[in-house]
């Protein structure tokens, strides 16, 4: 993109990492053929370039994972907390030990900058194990009673957009509660849960403790249907966050969804606007806008208005767009072809609809899934791009006159998973935050994350908190 400066091309090396032409599925401690024979391909989004072929699971390999983590389970959670924290211990200095070739890893298999995987992902990756670590001895001082047991078995699915962090986010408190996983990555982003899964071998993790099932929905399904499961943990799209909820309807399993979001960050007229600015950039271009707790409404007073759209744009022309390893690159590639449809489809319906359309003057790479950051102005709460998750770069900037207005337009979503608040009133802050229905509201600042800090929402958001101590009720029978 247009920039004051020449940057020089700055790559990060794809010798540190070492990616094998195939994988099997990890169950019970070793990699497997799947049992019907099936694999897949995993392509980098920047490149189209297919970089393993993946073992594709089915119900019976989901069997045999479940039976596996059944068999390990007696073993497991009848270890002393603090011998399970060693463990939890150990896998985390690994992942700062290879946290070089997992960024790596991560970008080429998801498409998001280097910068990204290598300063936000895997430091919060590894803080999460260090976090929950410190928990497993602690069990009976989380306010959740004295001795709480753990359920038994988890069931977990993650999504593509943060593959490594979510899947911290899912294992570590099931570990170290004293449940095992049996845990099933998005289709399109499987190796970094491989990587884990060699991780675990090299931690001396016992056998079973930990499963890795690559493949499809069918694949996920089988797993949240499987009778063997007491805990389903699933991260991903309001609508098979709806059809999980049916499948497990009169059952006693127990469930977390943490689902899709429609953020609103909020600037008043006396928020400092270079500092907005760069707010409203890390809460809907990081990640290329692939982000469940993403910003994608900008609520922006009315006085103000001009100036910050002004900034903004003038902000958006100076982010660089291009190969992910390169350290310079602020926009990586849109994780497939499949995502990049659905972003192109709906930023057509914005246009159909009559909203502005103005998208960042930049050159999109010949191969690879691109998008170029955008944002709708003239946007109402009846426009598509308003209401709708669109999980790309893309903004939509409504405006309001009242803080009550700011709210109403806030809630006006079937969503409800984050909200930024924009303003030098720390009273401000306090009394609209109050009044927000989001699971997450940050001030001043937007996609701030800590292990120790509670992450869920309401509404079609979701139900159930991960992260800190509200984290482990999830895996505990309280």
């Amino acid at each position: 993109m247009a920039s004051a400066f020449d940057y020089a091309p700055a790559p990060e090396s794809r010798s540190v990492v070492d990616i094998a032409p195939s994988y099997g599925l990890f169950i019970d401690g070793e990699f497997t053929e799947a049992a019907e024979g099936k694999v897949f391909k995993t392509v980098s989004p920047s490149t189209e370039e297919v970089l393993s072929e993946v073992a594709q699971a089915g119900a019976e390999d989901v069997d045999r994972a479940v039976k596996a983590a059944r068999r390990a389970f007696e073993k497991w959670s009848a270890l002393p907390g603090s011998e399970r924290a060693k463990y939890l211990f150990r896998i985390a200095r690994i992942i700062q030990e290879r946290s070089r070739e997992l960024a790596v890893l991560e970008t080429l298999d998801n498409g998001k900058p280097i910068k990204e995987t290598r300063d936000a992902d895997l430091p919060l990756v590894a803080a999460h194990f260090f976090y929950y670590a410190g928990w497993a001895d602690k069990l009976d001082h989380a306010g959740y009673g004295a001795n709480p047991r753990p359920l038994g078995v988890a069931g977990q699915i993650i999504p593509w957009n943060f593959p490594l962090l979510m899947l911290a986010w899912k294992i570590a408190p099931a570990l170290a509660t004293g449940n095992t996983v049996v845990l099933k990555p998005a289709e399109t982003t499987p190796l970094s849960a491989l990587f884990f899964a060699d991780i675990c071998r090299q931690a001396g993790l016992p056998k079973g403790v930990v499963n890795i099932l690559t493949g499809y929905g069918d694949a996920g399904s089988a797993l949240v249907e499987h009778p063997d499961v007491n805990k389903v943990a699933f991260t991903g799209s309001t609508a098979v966050g709806k059809a999980i909820a049916r499948q497990i309807a009169g059952t006693d399993k127990k469930a977390t969804l943490e689902l899709g979001g429609k953020g609103a960050n909020i600037v008043f007229d006396d928020a400092p606007v270079d500092q907005a600015v760069e707010g409203i950039v890390t809460g809907i271009f990081f990640n290329q806008g692939q982000v469940c707790c993403a910003g994608s409404r900008l609520l922006v007073q009315e006085s103000v208005h001009d100036e910050v759209l002004h900034a903004l744009k003038r902000r958006l022309s100076t982010l660089r767009l291009g190969d992910p390893l390169d350290k310079n690159t602020d926009i990586g590639a849109i994780n497939s072809a499949e995502q990049l449809a659905r972003i192109s489809a709906l930023v057509e319906t914005g246009e159909a609809e009559g909203a502005e359309r103005w998208s960042a003057p930049c050159e999109l790479p010949s191969s690879g899934y691109w998008f170029a950051p955008t944002l709708f102005t003239g946007v109402t709460q009846a426009h598509t791009v308003a209401r709708d998750e669109i999980f790309g770069p893309v903004l939509s900037v409504l405006t309001f006159r009242t803080p009550d207005e700011a709210v109403a337009k806030a809630n006006n979503s079937q969503y409800g998973l984050s909200a930024g608040i924009w303003t030098e009133k720390g009273s401000r802050i306090l009394a609209v935050a109050n009044k927000l229905r989001a699971g997450v509201i940050w001030a001043n600042t937007f996609n701030k994350f800590d292990p120790t800090s509670p992450f869920g929402g309401y509404k079609e958001s979701g139900f159930g908190r991960e992260g800190g101590r509200h984290g482990l009720e999830a895996y505990l029978d309280v």
